[in-house]
């Protein structure tokens, strides 16, 4: 079978890969939801999803290093990697390895086509249609409510010192724009780091993410003074920034986040 990845890269595969190494969180999750968690040979340490998942499978180092001896021996038939997530450095080594399926996912629409790609490769399309299906169906439902929401000027923190947002060409700037959020920082590229030392009068709301910075409420009161005319609000990044099978649950919570939180306020 010859298909190609998201960076249209060719890739030949005889046969369907029954030993499946992922360096990336949210696909990791996404593998067992497709009912494929018995063929996880390796995963990463941010690997979270399921819960169980750490105690179950060998753990190979994090998403930009890992024990190239451990993947080796643990000798896989195909390794999932994702452009943002791996470096290149990581997919040149990995590619003496096994097969490597690089994905590229920055809007919904990519995550849909990469979960019927993985539904091919693994023969599982009835599992993959089936999450496709439910997806379409909850962010459908998201985009009829998000309709009657205002417009908010943001920004989205995942990191402090230095302090750095999500920008543009970033899964976080898209879901941001589904909410009905106007990124400030949207015309800066990826993840820029910001001037602490301004203050943004024009923001209307701050959101601290849970990850890759683990933002607490003490954090709130640090940055308030830039943003005097800001709500600052701490959010689940998985929510944001994970893609897969994960979106099942994003459009709930924000839905729930936007009914709670902002008409709270």
């Amino acid at each position: 079978m010859q298909i190609k990845d998201q960076l249209q890269r060719p890739i030949t595969l005889n046969n369907r890969p029954k030993r499946i190494m992922c360096l990336v969180p949210s696909i990791t999750e996404l593998i067992c939801d497709l009912g494929l968690e018995s063929s996880l040979v390796g995963i990463t340490k941010f690997c979270v999803h399921p819960q169980h998942i750490t105690t179950k499978v060998a753990v190979v180092g994090g998403t930009k290093q890992v024990h190239y001896d451990k993947i080796r021996d643990l000798n896989p038939d195909i390794i999932l990697c994702n452009k943002e997530e791996n470096t290149l450095e990581m997919i040149r080594e990995l590619e003496a390895i096994a097969t490597v399926h690089i994905s590229d996912v920055n809007t919904v629409e990519d995550c849909l086509e990469l979960i019927e790609m993985y539904g091919t490769i693994f023969q599982c399309l009835p599992q993959a249609k089936n999450l496709i299906s439910k997806i379409t169906t909850v962010k459908t439902d998201f985009e009829n409510f998000i309709k009657s929401q205002p417009v908010k000027e943001v920004a989205y923190f995942i990191w402090k010192d230095p302090w750095m947002v999500a920008a543009n060409d970033t899964f976080v700037n898209y879901m941001l724009s589904l909410n009905n959020f106007k990124n400030t920082f949207q015309k800066a590229s990826r993840y820029p780091e910001i001037a602490m030392e301004k203050v943004y009068p024009t923001i209307e709301l701050v959101l601290l993410s849970s990850e890759p910075y683990p933002f607490k409420n003490e954090h709130k009161s640090l940055i308030q003074t830039q943003f005097p005319n800001a709500k600052i609000h701490l959010v689940d990044g998985e929510m944001f920034s994970w893609y897969g099978s994960r979106l099942v649950l994003a459009f709930d919570y924000f839905k729930t986040w936007h009914c709670t939180v902002l008409t709270s306020e």
